[in-house]
């Protein structure tokens, strides 16, 4: 990503636009432009080789009015304090206007996981959880994985954190394996959410899904399953995909002349959702710059890998033939692309809407831990997709009635839910 964008200012910038459209009491804005509480810390890591080394870790806890925080713990090499900060704001107004009750944190640690051996890696996580376990827990704050953070990590976290608390406590943590207090549908939980709300902007907008083709970014969990969600619960095609290439430390594109195949790629895809290059060229696919997904010809434009990759410097590259981005990352979209959009009459689903299937579906798993119940995948994914929907006309209605940008639409939903929370509890 750019260096010239600080997530945590673009963040800041999109609320205090919509706390002027809300006539917000300046006071309480400001509690809501920072976070409530920061932690850093230093995580010393024995590794395999006997040398010992010291890892940065972070966690933000945005607001927490309408219940514990939660938010992913993000192992990623650039990562950075004011990332975490804009990553924790985002996600209490995602748990606002999915209406779950949950403030929003988040964290991570500076590091490529995919430099670690697995002994490794586990040893980092219980660091993690040795520094933050006072300061998180089921009624605090929920952690849970994120971009090169996996299941079995969460597994490891969870174990420490019980080990240390004296008690089982699968609810501290979610998004972990099945079999380990985890929920079934989480896996394609976020992807499966951003379909959903793509489905309703479609008929919003009276198009025929099975007509429609969408060029996406990113090959993760996200998109891998937003792909297969796309052509088997919508009937339309994928025209390309991208990923990061660690091999060759560059990112491509791929596509293929009949549509990509994401049940095919995900075969040829490692753990951190990069694509293998060569498996790829051999079963037909054309490989291209990993700029070029932004430039397809498309209805459905999907954003799903890291932030600010629709911003001034390319927006303009779009295809004329977007009608909708879905955007399936975090503050995937400058303020600067926010103004094309609106300019060029493209229908945009918000971040915090559109990729909140993963956390709403890390609610369902703790009430499921709660209750030491678990339900089937179709119960999961059936309450998903009334959720999503519900929040999805939410924010519709919002925009129609105030006559306003979906993404303001989602703002002014999630900071009013926020701001009654708070007069409720007396805090404002």
């Amino acid at each position: 990503m750019s260096g010239t964008i600080n997530e945590f200012e673009m963040a800041q910038r999109q609320f205090d636009h919509v706390a002027k459209l809300l006539s917000l009491d300046p006071q309480i804005a400001e509690v809501l432009r920072w976070p409530m509480r920061e932690f850093t810390f230093r995580i010393p890591v024995r590794m395999d080789d006997g040398s010992l080394r010291v890892f940065q870790g972070f966690r933000v806890q945005h607001n927490d009015a309408r219940g514990p925080n939660k938010g992913g713990i993000r192992f990623h090499q650039a990562e950075t304090l004011d990332m975490v900060r804009a990553l924790a704001t985002w996600m209490t107004w995602k748990c606002a206007v999915a209406d779950i009750p949950l403030g929003g944190g988040k964290g991570g640690v500076i590091v490529d996981p995919a430099t670690l051996l697995t002994s490794e890696k586990e040893r980092l996580c219980r660091g993690w959880v040795q520094n933050m376990w006072k300061n998180i827990g089921p009624r605090q704050d929920v952690p849970a994985p994120d971009v090169g953070t996996t299941p079995q990590m969460m597994g490891w976290m969870m174990d420490e954190y019980s080990k240390l608390s004296g008690q089982y406590t699968p609810g501290v943590i979610t998004g972990k394996p099945v079999g380990g207090g985890g929920s079934l549908g989480r896996t394609e939980a976020t992807g499966y959410g951003v379909i959903y709300t793509v489905r309703e902007a479609m008929k919003h907008l009276k198009l025929d899904s099975k007509k429609c083709v969408a060029a996406m970014q990113g090959f993760g969990n996200v998109t891998q399953y937003a792909a297969i969600g796309f052509i088997e619960m919508l009937g339309g095609k994928v025209a390309c995909v991208s990923c990061w290439d660690r091999k060759y430390k560059t990112s491509y594109t791929y596509s293929h002349t009949d549509g990509v195949d994401p049940r095919f790629l995900m075969t040829i895809t490692d753990e951190y959702g990069t694509i293998d290059k060569e498996k790829a060229i051999t079963a037909g696919y054309i490989v291209e710059d990993g700029e070029a997904w932004i430039t397809k010809e498309a209805d459905v434009l999907m954003p799903g890998a890291l932030g600010g990759q629709i911003n001034a410097d390319n927006v303009s590259k779009i295809s004329k033939c977007v009608k909708i981005v879905a955007e399936g990352a975090n503050g995937p979209t400058t303020p600067e692309a926010d103004e094309y959009f609106k300019q060029n009459g493209i229908f945009d689903i918000p971040d915090f809407l559109c990729n909140a299937g993963g956390v709403t579906t890390s609610y369902f798993e703790q009430v499921q831990n709660d209750m030491n119940f678990y339900w089937s995948k179709e119960e999961v994914l059936g309450k998903l997709d009334a959720k999503m929907t519900s929040a999805f006309y939410a924010v519709l209605e919002m925009s129609e009635k105030h006559k306003v940008y979906m993404r303001d639409a989602a703002y002014m939903v999630a900071i009013d839910r926020v701001v009654k929370a708070m007069q409720l509890r007396g805090w404002v």
